[in-house]
């Protein structure tokens, strides 16, 4: 017990002059690079989107009978998987890719720029599912009524809601492990 006392003692004063405060959230200076954080992240779901539409394949169908829905062909129902993996995989690259642009915004680190890089990538996911399918609907539009036996392209469409969390968890998650790896109490928001 006196050795800890000692060596309490001993760096008290060792380190007298040292300020050990803990940093501030700074949150009033940061709320406008926030909001360019989330306009910008945001608006990357457009062309998200755009290349989803480009990738996903279509559904193959015949049309067996005027009044009915057309049959899918032998697995060709597949592909509504195809086009939720696409979206889920681009999703998670482009939050890795969020994730570390904005933890490169040094001087803006912190809650508030998270914060915002998350609820701009969770708009751009929903975005680019909105975008993408009406692209694919644009793309794949048929010119006119189609014939009994007609094979016929339908477009892609995202079918579950849970591929728009792939986006905002990756851009956290990549966003958090580079704070975990920082050694700065400030993020390394002081350039000094």
């Amino acid at each position: 017990m006196p050795d800890q006392q000692a060596e309490a003692t001993w760096f008290a004063q060792a380190f007298a002059g040292v300020r050990r405060e803990p940093p501030k959230v700074v949150v009033k200076a940061d709320l406008l690079p926030a909001v360019s954080v989330l306009s910008m992240v945001g608006l990357l779901g457009i062309p998200l989107g755009w290349v989803w539409s480009l990738l996903a394949p279509p559904q193959r169908m015949r049309v067996v009978s005027a009044d009915s829905d057309p049959v899918p062909l032998q697995l060709e129902s597949w592909h509504r998987f195809d086009g939720i993996a696409i979206f889920l995989l681009m999703g998670l690259f482009a939050g890795l890719i969020v994730g570390i642009a904005v933890w490169f915004l040094r001087e803006r680190r912190g809650p508030v720029v998270l914060i915002a890089a998350v609820a701009g990538s969770l708009l751009a996911a929903w975005l680019g599912a909105r975008m993408g399918v009406s692209f694919a609907e644009g793309r794949y539009a048929l010119a006119g009524p189609p014939a009994v036996g007609d094979i016929i392209e339908k477009a892609p469409v995202l079918e579950s809601g849970w591929t728009l969390l792939a986006q905002p968890f990756t851009t956290a998650a990549a966003y958090g492990l580079l704070a975990t790896w920082n050694s700065s109490d400030d993020l390394g928001r002081r350039l000094a």
